[in-house]
């Protein structure tokens, strides 16, 4: 029960934990952040209390911290077996102690014990963290603080020692009794154009005449229901650059923090292609659990997740190339393919791959990714098609570290390109298997688009590969770079690349410059990007270069406490411990060393509630494991009740969680041969309206032919907004092929109805112009004025390269 005010739990308990304060400081990509939890213990009695918050996997977590009436502990990093024995040391001798580590099964969760909190007693909680920020196709440099954390799915796995099994009260967003404030400072010296979120915030305030530095702060409110993102847009974020930092020689004789590190970005100009690859095996791995039947975002008319996803196997199938091969896969408990193994791109197959998508439901209960991507792994490859493959899912996973070195161990044969749905989307998932396998992630969130995302990864997909792709140093004599960052092998065009080094040597005078070139070869062709940049190291208290370095080499080396190797834990651990950032291997640890007498009194349980969103739970089987759904949820429990917190669950129980597999069942016609395309290609208008309501850009896409060609039918007639009579009488050139003519018309309609989504329809448009060129060459000058003319369409006719 829930009581009105929302400041005490179901059992009329105070809620020790009163906010939230976040403070941001974006230079140029690189962002830090302090994140201050604020509590006060208004009992009678000591507390112990646990709790669990979302981080991005990119996060460098290199300082924790807390002050307690007056006093300021700062905790210090250690193994985390020794971490664990020092906080349960000093618990058991009633002493005030805080533990703060990643959960064993995913880097972007983290759980944080508070121990032995004194009645009366207010404490703040402070961790600080840096992040590269990632760019979008737009421009805009995206910053995310993650406040959702969503019921993650554990299927029969063994995870009675995560974080993620602990249960706290829900409640609605409404009676949540904490809140959560966030100011942000934004600088940079090529000029701050806008920022925006898709939360509410202060308008930007500019602190200077040049717009170099900018501050806008979260408004009163938030409520938890979404990830709060900014996009921050520049007036020039292409410009290569080269930033050098300064070392701690006195405190780090012979460590990682000893000697100066450069962090270089490169824009690689990759030149266009002309022609797309049109070899290769094109896997899609699609959630379809229940979450899955959740809006993307709680912001109005948000789109289903399944629907989204359904609008955009539409688009990938119609943008595939003519003589690949490809496959659709569904998961969720079960798994189901759309064929037994992959299939050669036709009109035939194309059309069996459409039907199936039309009936897709987000209808197999659980999230289980493992046993398809073990699956498609284990089929034989496509002699001269190398596996893409493209993975959608909500990202409510726990098993996170399986995942990855499944598709780690797969690496050599396939690229990987993955896509977090919604908000709360798991970031060491969704990046972590595109990291491992040469892919790009996205994150589709708020008003997103999963479609054109989707897309601009398959013209990845389709680009030629780069090779030879190597970074060398040109530096004065005695002073040498050892690179940290893993070696690169994949690069797409538009794309930010960011290495890390360290300069060990004697550092020449302040004047001096040194160079760093990134070369490459494309399509039998050499490349080179070259960045002039000063030897003058500058310093940073915080040490934002060498801990994003320490961050680059463990998501390279660090696989998960339980996964690691033996070799690759030794190097983890003391590179973790050297740069003070954390790592499967490592915990804060802090203990009150001003607490002479011993806190009096037993310690007692007080759960903390955490928000429910809407939708959320309602489509989720009350048998399906949970977690707290929110950016810091917490438990509080006495020691004894810590110590058998995990092995008191029933291990039996833990099996009942597994959701029942489902099937669904098919009842489809063979498709008829291509020379009667027109009649079966689609279902008619009607049934297209059903699955697609007044969507006709879908609606048009899903009537082109493998080939990129379109019929004219009634069905393109309705789209068109014209009848089938009209469309025939209007044929410029006498005996032009129908199939010409539809082509024709479809084109222009996308160019003139569509054009502001021409990002998800590019692919396909391309291969109907190609389509034209060869079909209908001759005539194609006449068929485009009499198209544009019809349609009373202002297009250029420029568009089909005439």
């Amino acid at each position: 029960m829930v009581l009105q005010g929302g400041l005490l739990t179901r059992r009329e308990e105070p809620v020790p934990l009163k906010s939230i304060s976040v403070t941001l400081s974006i230079r140029e990509f690189v962002a830090g952040v302090s994140a201050t939890l604020n509590y006060k213990n208004e009992e009678e009695v000591p507390l112990e209390t646990f709790f669990v918050f979302p981080m991005d996997d990119d996060s460098a977590v290199y300082s924790f911290e807390a002050e307690m009436d007056g006093e300021k502990i700062k905790a210090e990093l250690k193994e985390k077996a020794k971490a664990h024995s020092i906080y349960e040391s000093a618990i058991s001798n009633r002493r005030q102690a805080f533990l703060l580590e990643e959960d064993k099964y995913s880097k972007d969760v983290f759980c944080c014990s508070v121990g032995n909190l004194n009645p009366g007693s207010s404490v703040a909680l402070t961790l600080k963290y840096v992040q590269e920020l990632p760019l979008e196709a737009d421009g805009a440099l995206r910053y995310v603080l993650p406040a959702v954390l969503n019921p993650r799915y554990r299927g029969s796995g063994s995870f009675e020692d995560s974080c993620l099994d602990m249960k706290t009260p829900v409640v609605p967003l409404e009676d949540l009794p904490y809140t959560l404030s966030m100011v942000a400072t934004i600088s940079s010296q090529h000029g701050i154009e806008r920022v925006q979120s898709n939360c509410p915030f202060s308008p930007t305030k500019y602190l200077g005449e040049d717009k170099t530095s900018a501050q806008v702060s979260l408004a009163d409110g938030h409520k938890f229901d979404r990830d709060v993102e900014l996009l921050i847009y520049y007036s020039e974020v292409h410009t290569p650059t080269v930033a050098v930092e300064m070392g701690q020689p006195r405190d780090n004789s012979d460590g990682f923090m000893k000697d100066p590190s450069a962090m270089v970005c490169f824009y690689p100009n990759i030149p266009e292609t002309q022609s797309p690859v049109i070899s290769g095996e094109f896997i899609f791995l699609m959630d379809r659990s229940g979450s899955m039947q959740s809006p993307i975002s709680k912001q109005d008319n948000s789109q289903l997740r399944i629907e989204a996803a359904k609008e955009t196997l539409i688009l990938l199938l119609k943008s595939l190339p003519m003589g690949c091969y490809f496959n659709i896969y569904g998961f969720g408990s079960s798994y189901e393919a759309f064929f037994p193994n992959s299939v050669k791109y036709t009109q035939q197959t194309m059309e069996e791959a459409l039907r199936r998508v039309k009936l897709m439901q987000a209808n197999l209960g659980g999230t289980e990714i493992l046993t398809p991507l073990q699956i498609i792994y284990g089929q034989p490859p496509v002699e001269g098609h190398p596996l893409q493959l493209f993975v959608f899912t909500d990202g409510e996973v726990a098993d996170t570290f399986n995942i990855i070195n499944e598709v780690k161990r797969n690496r050599l044969r396939h690229r990987c390109f993955s896509f977090g749905i919604g908000e709360g989307a798991s970031t060491s998932l969704i990046k972590g298997i595109a990291r491992v396998a040469g892919g790009t992630s996205e994150f589709i969130t708020g008003k997103d688009r999963m479609q054109s995302k989707a897309l601009r990864a398959l013209k990845y997909a389709l680009q030629p590969a780069v090779e030879d792709v190597s970074v060398t140093w040109e530096l004065p004599a005695k002073l040498s770079a050892k690179m940290l960052s893993p070696e690169q092998t994949v690069l797409y065009k538009g794309q930010r690349l960011i290495v890390y080094a360290l300069l060990s040597g004697t550092m020449p005078p302040a004047e001096a410059t040194g160079e760093v070139y990134l070369k490459y070869t494309f399509q039998g062709k050499s490349f080179d990007n070259r960045v002039t940049f000063s030897l003058q190291p500058k310093p940073d208290d915080n040490f934002t270069i060498h801990r994003l370095a320490a961050k680059s080499f463990l998501h390279a080396k660090d696989m998960g406490f339980r996964d690691t190797p033996a070799n690759d834990k030794k190097d983890v651990l003391k590179i973790s411990i050297d740069c003070g950032v954390i790592s499967s291997q490592t915990a804060f640890v802090a203990v009150s060393e001003n607490s002479n007498k011993p806190v009096q009194g037993p310690l007692v349980c007080r759960d903390i509630p955490r928000p429910v969103l809407l939708g959320a739970a309602s489509v989720m089987p009350q048998h399906c494991p949970r977690a707290p759904p929110s950016f810091m949820c917490l438990r509080s429990v006495s020691p004894a009740t810590r110590s058998n917190h995990y092995k008191g669950l029933d291990k039996a129980h833990a099996f009942d969680h597994r959701l029942k597999k489902m099937c669904m069942s098919l009842k489809e016609t063979s498709p008829q041969m291509e020379g009667a395309c027109c009649a079966t290609q689609s279902t008619n208008l009607e049934a297209h309206c059903t699955v697609f309501g007044e969507n006709h850009l879908v609606q048009l896409i899903s009537l082109q032919n493998a080939d990129g060609s379109w019929c004219l039918d009634e069905n393109l007639a309705g789209i068109l907004g014209k009848s089938l009579e009209d469309l025939q009488a209007a044929v410029p050139v006498k005996d032009a092929s129908s199939l010409s003519w539809a082509t024709v018309l479809a084109v222009v309609w996308l160019h003139s109805n569509a054009i502001q989504m021409k990002g998800e329809w590019e692919l396909l448009e391309k291969k109907a112009r190609d389509w034209i060129h060869i079909h209908a060459a001759s005539i194609m000058q006449e068929l485009v004025k009499a198209a544009i003319a019809l349609i009373k369409s202002s297009v250029d006719p420029a568009i089909f390269a005439i």
